[in-house]
């Protein structure tokens, strides 16, 4: 794909309703090509001339949270429903048989949850790059050194197809010096995680399951995000909500290890933690009985699934 480079992604926009001097740069990454055959650009583009003719738009979000970008949207889309976080919704919902139904597609690895039962509160580092994003060798051993070296405890989620092309391997060194402050699993429970009391930051790809999620736990992250939407989730969560910090797409470990101490220790980290607080608060609020999100869902089954 080619993109737009030189400086270039810094131009800040200033005509998209709802997006404040959001930059180039912060588009999703489908968008931000020169090439007006990309297949993604295409679907994109489709999509978006066929969403008005839709009877409801339905966005796992809430009100609060993207209050700009809804008004700026319902010009052009009468019904939209914000029924998120759907995690909070779904505790109104009391059938047990449900609780067998999960998205997640790969198997959860539980005895992490144990781990984290033996740290002190906001002491562990959670670190998960997703079900899709990949990264070289290099960025791999960059993040490990850096985890290493801020000597914070840590839990990291590495799929074995993590890394392009080759099976995700971490230096024994790395894993030897880290061994009685780390824990290493392919995957796991990721919305129990970060509801734990002993996670205290999320070092996250940015994407929306993910920023929700945080939101959700109260977890301020660091993002290192790869491709889609996650950098325009990336710019919400450190620029306009203030929860989080980003991390340079070439990443090196001595910014790895200042990002996670200041997230953890540092002035900064504490403001980030404050505000992913009151956004919690605020989703907590939407979700209740009452709330923004809960009679959207309400209103959803009764002006278009009853009619």
């Amino acid at each position: 794909m080619s993109q737009v480079t030189n400086g270039y992604l810094e131009t800040v926009i200033d005509w998209v309703p709802g997006m404040k001097d959001i930059r180039l740069r912060d588009f999703p990454s489908f968008v931000r090509t020169t090439d007006p055959k990309d297949v993604m650009l295409n679907f994109l583009i489709q999509e978006a001339e066929a969403a008005p003719r839709a009877t409801a738009l339905i966005i796992n979000t809430f009100d609060a949270l993207e209050r700009d970008v809804l008004d700026a949207l319902s010009a052009s889309f009468p019904r939209i429903y914000t029924v998120g976080p759907l995690q909070l919704m779904m505790d109104h919902v009391q059938d047990e048989r449900l609780r067998a139904i999960k998205s997640s597609l790969w198997k959860e690895d539980l005895s992490c949850m144990e781990w984290l039962d033996t740290k002190e509160a906001d002491s562990v580092v959670y670190v998960n790059f997703g079900s899709i994003t990949v990264m070289t060798a290099d960025q791999l051993s960059e993040f490990a050194w850096g985890l290493a070296n801020s000597k914070k405890p840590f839990l990291w989620v590495i799929r074995p197809d993590l890394v392009t092309g080759d099976k995700a391997m971490l230096p024994p060194e790395f894993v030897m010096e880290t061994k009685d402050r780390s824990r290493l699993i392919s995957w796991c429970p990721q919305e129990q995680v970060l509801k734990h009391p002993a996670v205290g930051g999320f070092l996250t790809h940015s994407g929306w399951n993910s920023t929700i999620e945080s939101i959700v736990g109260g977890v301020p992250v660091i993002c290192w995000p790869f491709f889609a939407e996650q950098q325009t989730n990336c710019r919400f969560s450190c620029v306009e909500w203030g929860m989080g910090i980003e991390i340079d797409n070439d990443v090196k470990r001595g910014e790895v290890e200042a990002l996670v101490k200041e997230l953890m220790d540092g002035e900064k980290g504490k403001k980030m933690k404050e505000k992913v607080l009151d956004w919690k608060r605020k989703a907590e609020e939407a979700a209740a009985p009452g709330g923004s999100s809960y009679l959207n869902l309400e209103k959803l089954i009764n002006e278009v699934l009853l009619q």
